[in-house]
């Protein structure tokens, strides 16, 4: 996990991760190149946190990335956020 600075007046971002996922360190990069604070979550060897991950995001691929309470999907999905500008609206608290 990384150290979390929730950014005032920024939702929380979550970004549920592999050890050995390519598209989990492109979805950090780009978080990262925003200065978009997130928590990382490692589900590589938990399962009960992987079961849950696929109930609330609906999907068994990581990434998978959360904003506030809602699922955004993985790393296409947050990078097609990200230039339609739409990622900066979500990102309001």
């Amino acid at each position: 996990m990384t150290d979390v600075v929730i950014q005032e007046g920024m939702k929380e971002v979550r970004i549920y991760v592999t050890s050995r996922c390519g598209y989990c360190v492109m979805a950090k990069r780009l978080l990262e190149s925003r200065e978009i604070a997130y928590e990382a979550i490692d589900v590589s060897t938990d399962n009960d946190r992987r079961r849950w991950l696929v109930e609330a995001s609906g999907q068994r691929t990581v990434p998978q990335i959360f904003i506030g309470d809602k699922s955004i999907g993985g790393y296409q999905e947050l990078s097609a956020l990200d230039r339609s500008g739409d990622l900066a609206d979500m990102l309001k608290d």
